[in-house]
């Protein structure tokens, strides 16, 4: 139960229920994650770009690896609301229970490229209150294991969205 009131979907602006009708009618209910959202529609519009462009639209990164990410970083940072969230999406785009289980066992436990391992590595890195010690060897040590800038930003604003959204999942206690 959240720690403050959420709305329910008829309560929401019209603009933010003909945005979320399609996810209620696909899984049959709204998480607190979009009824917190929905408290403010600027809010509610910024985060959904972003959802969309990080998470739901093809681009550089492989929706698995994009999956891993979410997973990662929200262990990292304790929410286990986004933790449970990722590992139904991760479902629907195709990971088994076994690399879902992987990847909750840590990034030594993924079967997956070494490469990539590189790129989990640095975000989780990235995703922490000390960044900003980070150097441009570490950019270097990823860029070396076969990723390219633009790759590289993507997995940096995928880890970033995450620190946000675990941020607003943990302060406001969803999924408690």
């Amino acid at each position: 139960m959240a720690y403050i009131s959420l709305p329910e979907f008829d309560e929401m602006a019209p603009r933010i229920q003909a945005r979320a009708r399609p996810i209620m009618e696909k899984t049959g209910t709204l998480g607190e994650i979009f009824k917190l959202l929905a408290i403010r529609e600027d809010i509610y519009f910024a985060t959904d770009s972003l959802v969309q462009a990080y998470l739901l639209t093809k681009t550089e990164l492989p929706y698995s690896t994009k999956e891993r990410i979410a997973l990662l970083i929200s262990l990292e940072n304790n929410c286990e609301m986004c933790v449970n969230v990722h590992k139904g999406i991760a479902k629907m785009l195709g990971m088994s229970e076994g690399q879902i289980h992987e990847v909750l066992e840590g990034i030594d436990n993924i079967q997956c490229e070494a490469a990539e391992k590189t790129l989990l590595k640095f975000c989780i890195r990235a995703s922490r209150k000390d960044n900003y010690k980070m150097l441009q060897t570490d950019i270097e040590m990823v860029k070396s294991a076969g990723y390219s800038d633009t790759q590289i930003i993507e997995a940096v604003a995928i880890t970033g969205y995450f620190n946000y959204i675990n941020t607003l999942s943990n302060v406001f206690g969803l999924g408690k």
